[in-house]
């Protein structure tokens, strides 16, 4: 695909950085709007989104670099360019989470309720951030010959190159601008507070066990010889969230 959107003299601006970027504006755009319209301080979760993106990164970096060290061990300043591509989500999540769980107690932010706010953010930023991931060829898919099969031919791509591969990247966003949208409906039907973000966890997890199947990168060691981890993190997700679904149910019946 292509990799660098566009060169300006020295200034030279990658396309899976603009997408990352415009994400994140989205995301801030949805966040600001609804906190305002659920009178939460609309600047104070705002600030955690900048922490949130700036821990995400490093998390999302550092494991990417952790299961892809062969390529980097002997190019340590390559670990540094993140602009051209190689995040993995689920490090990335794990830090912005932990972060913003503890910013939200320093803060005093409501914290279902802030949850509920980001779990559609994070989607909608994420099916962006695919996009990127599509153009910079990386989490490519595994090799079909569908008729809407992808070849990755650019001499910059991190995708296996000319070889026709499921466009996992575009599965991917796709499935992430549907959560987003079911999450932004859900949230209008006044649900029980912490029941949105629960919702991202359970229709997440099992939408990337999903995606897994068709990917074609390194998914590193096998977990009980069935899940790729990025599939045992899913359903360690989805258990999660339905415990806590639950929780919600009885303490629901328990108030009647």
């Amino acid at each position: 695909m292509y990799p660098v959107l566009f060169k300006l003299g020295p200034l030279t601006v990658h396309t899976y950085g603009f997408c990352i970027a415009m994400g994140f504006l989205a995301a801030l755009f949805y966040v600001s709007k609804t906190a305002q319209k659920k009178h939460i301080n609309s600047e104070i979760v705002i600030d955690l989104c900048f922490y949130a993106l700036v821990f995400g990164m490093i998390g999302g970096r550092l494991l990417y670099v952790i299961l892809e060290w062969d390529t980097y061990e002997n190019n340590l300043l390559e670990i540094f360019r993140i602009w051209n591509g190689g995040l993995v989500f689920y490090g990335g999540f794990i830090a912005a989470l932990i972060f913003s769980w503890r910013y939200m107690k320093i803060k005093q932010l409501p914290v279902l309720k802030t949850l509920d706010i980001l779990a559609p953010a994070v989607a909608l930023a994420h099916g962006f951030g695919r996009i990127g991931c599509f153009f910079a060829g990386c989490c490519f898919g595994s090799q079909c010959e569908l008729p809407w099969a992808v070849t990755f031919t650019h001499p910059l791509t991190l995708a296996r190159p000319n070889i026709p591969l499921h466009p996992t990247q575009l599965y991917a966003s796709v499935m992430n601008f549907t959560i987003f949208g079911i999450l932004f409906w859900y949230s209008r039907r006044k649900p029980k507070e912490g029941a949105v973000a629960i919702s991202y966890l359970l229709i997440y997890g099992l939408g990337r066990i999903c995606i897994e199947l068709f990917r074609g990168d390194d998914r590193g060691a096998v977990f009980l010889y069935v899940f790729s981890p990025a599939q045992a993190i899913g359903l360690f997700m989805i258990s999660i969230g339905a415990i806590l679904y639950w929780l919600i149910i009885k303490n629901s019946m328990n108030s009647q």
